[in-house]
């Protein structure tokens, strides 16, 4: 288990700890017979002659890791270096502070990182196919369909599993490619209550955790566990967030923290460590990539908590979905049912279209494995394979290769158990940018990168790995792209953007009404920050209201429609609408233990919508990057904080 900071339940990860600094003789003579047990001192006087003259500096434990450097062909790394006493050799011990910390954060050490970059740099030079000798099939897999009596049971046995689940944030991106200068989990989902990212995700798995109590009638000792992978841009202000907000509703405990770090960039094809620019006593790092989720939870020892407390599941999400929380469920029981030990998530994807597609590959040497393979590999794998078409769509209208949306559910015991293997170690790759077509020399430095989603590529054939797959409507919207970047996005393909991403909830809200009995009017066409859109009813509720298709029935009756002009905010768990007739603006909120039946015709002049130019700065950056702005012109608002029946109606 990592060590614990001052806030108990933020787990950090930290470098193995250096001695002291000895003053005096001391360090010299801890140094000089470490120097003697290696024996090492005249082979470095020849290989890195500044480096040799340094090392008294050094405390025993960074002779070790200069060792390995030398031997790994880094000397390069201290030619600059000056004698002792020149520069501030508190610059040299800092180097190998920072040594230590890429060395205790990567499975196997730098020794590993570098071995497997000289491999993989030398494969991408040669221009190296990764899937030679593997042939694409179609994966066995569930299609959902929304409301059906199939979808409704697996949202059932999902549910049942929740309390065996943990659930596993991916969020260290900063929102600078959306135009939003804060932490991508704080931008609001929508703009109609507000609601932020991070606290609608809380919400949701607090919402999980009261619907399993009821379930279990009452029986609530378990609390459902969210850990947050963070990174130097996020982890403050992450922690702010949280603390600022008492955890939207979570307890403390429930949350933890793990810091993802930083890798070695490299210079050059034989993989030599880049020298930061701006300082030659410091390597220059970048991201690794969201693969190492599986390295952090094996490392900190949070898996096997886990485990060991009786969870069966993981599930792992990314940072500006806000849709995903309504597929969990039914996704969860198919897991379940299934007996899927990786199951992902998925949603019909077009030919070509630019998202990864899940694929079975099967190895001349009969090899298997079920993953992800980015779009612009997977039609030409399938053109050498003896598919002369390629990628292209089947009589459904969609590729037979379902999208991957990077959502993910594993079943603890054998992942655990792989992680064990591997340490939590995930196939790499890397993706230098070369000057020219001799790939000689690169543009600017590179490192290597994985992603969580190639997980399986290390399991056995016989892991069961499956996917499911369900609308895009109801499973996926990512905020990903700016403004600018979202206008250029050919018509007919998805925008991605903040624009997007709220307009597919009122739509989704919607469309689960419909599907539910309630009339609700087809939606409109505007254009916003030069994304053309649907503007549906704004429609969202708080996920206890309903996390299901069968609690949004159980809560729908009689002859209930909504106008297209329509905003309804529901903020309750017992609020019941009974031939409801709405065209304006109702907002209702209610404790828990108020019981709350909304009826008959209710009129007013609604909010209506505003266009803002996204170039405006006098407008806050999470509106602008929208395009639209509400203007609460008229509304019904009313707010229940007493235990009860109440009826509200005209």
């Amino acid at each position: 288990m990592g060590l614990l900071n001052p806030h108990p339940y933020e787990l950090y990860i930290p470098p193995p700890l250096l001695p002291k600094k000895i003053i005096g003789d001391g360090n010299m003579a801890s140094t000089a017979d470490e120097l003697s047990k290696l024996n090492i001192i005249g082979d470095w006087a020849s290989i890195a002659p500044n480096l040799q003259k340094n090392l008294s500096l050094l405390f025993p434990q960074q002779v070790e890791l200069a060792k390995v450097l030398v031997e790994m062909g880094q000397t390069h790394l201290f030619q600059h270096w000056s004698e002792p006493g020149v520069d501030d050799d508190d610059d040299k011990r800092a180097f190998f502070d920072q040594i230590a910390k890429l060395n205790s954060s990567y499975p196997g050490g730098l020794a590993a990182y570098i071995t497997t970059a000289r491999e993989l740099l030398a494969d991408s030079k040669a221009g190296k196919n990764p899937y030679d000798g593997f042939t694409p099939s179609v994966p066995l897999g569930e299609v959902l369909t929304y409301g059906d009596d199939s979808f409704v049971q697996f949202e059932e046995a999902g549910i049942k599993e929740a309390q065996k689940a943990a659930f596993v944030l991916v969020a260290g991106g900063l929102g600078e490619r959306l135009g939003y200068n804060g932490i991508k989990v704080a931008l609001p989902r929508e703009t109609t209550t507000g609601t932020c990212f991070l606290q609608h995700y809380i919400e949701s798995i607090l919402g999980f955790q009261e619907a399993r109590c009821s379930l279990a009638r009452g029986d609530c000792r378990a609390e459902i566990p969210l850990a947050i992978m963070t990174s130097d841009d996020t982890h403050l202000r992450t922690l702010e967030l949280l603390e600022k907000n008492s955890y939207f509703g979570m307890k403390p405990t429930q949350v933890k923290l793990l810091k993802q770090e930083k890798v070695a960039c490299f210079d050059d094809n034989e993989a030599h460590l880049a020298l930061d620019p701006s300082n030659k006593y410091r390597i220059q790092t970048k991201p690794h990539g969201h693969g190492d989720v599986h390295s952090l939870l094996y490392s900190s020892g949070l898996l096997k908590v886990w485990h060991d407390a009786g969870l069966r599941w993981v599930l792992f999400f990314q940072d500006t979905n806000g849709l995903l929380f309504k597929a969990i469920p039914a996704a969860l029981g198919v897991s379940t049912t299934k007996q899927y030990h990786v199951n992902s998530l998925a949603v019909p994807r077009k030919a070509k279209e630019a998202i990864g597609g899940i694929t079975k590959l099967t190895h001349s040497d009969g090899r298997t494995m079920v993953i992800n393979v980015e779009y612009n590999q997977l039609d030409p794998l399938l053109r050498a394979s003896g598919y002369p078409d390629g990628d292209v769509n089947s009589e459904t209208g969609y590729s037979p290769f379902p999208g991957n949306i990077n959502q993910l559910i594993f079943e603890i015991g054998p992942y655990l158990e792989e992680l064990t293997k591997t340490g939590g170690a995930i196939k790499e790759f890397v993706n230098p940018k070369y000057k020219d077509a001799t790939k000689t020399a690169f543009k600017s430095s590179t490192r290597l990168e994985c992603m969580m989603q190639d997980y399986p590529k290390t399991l056995p054939p016989s892991a069961r790995v499956g996917f499911t797959v369900m609308d895009a409507w109801l499973a996926y919207a990512p905020v990903k792209n700016n403004p600018e970047d979202a206008a250029k996005v050919p018509k007919g393909n998805p925008y991605h953007s903040a624009t997007s991403g709220e307009m597919a909830i009122y739509r989704s809200n919607s469309l689960i009404l419909r599907k539910a009995g309630v009339k609700v009017d087809d939606p409109f066409i505007q254009v916003f920050n030069g994304q053309e859109v649907e503007v549906w009813s704004r429609v969202v509720w708080k996920p206890k209201w309903a996390l299901t298709f069968s609690e949004v029935k159980r809560k729908v009756s009689g002859n209930c429609s909504i106008s297209q002009k329509s905003m309804m905010a529901i903020k309750g768990s017992n609020i019941a609408l009974e031939d409801l007739s709405l065209d304006g603006a109702l907002v209702i909120e209610a404790v828990d233990g108020a019981e709350v039946k909304v009826g008959g015709s209710m009129q007013n002049k609604g909010w209506s919508i505003e266009n803002v130019d996204y170039k405006d700065t006098s407008i806050p950056e999470e509106i602008r990057i929208r395009g639209f702005r509400f203007n609460k012109v008229e509304q019904l608002e009313k707010t229940y904080t007493e235990p009860g029946k109440y009826s509200l109606t005209p």
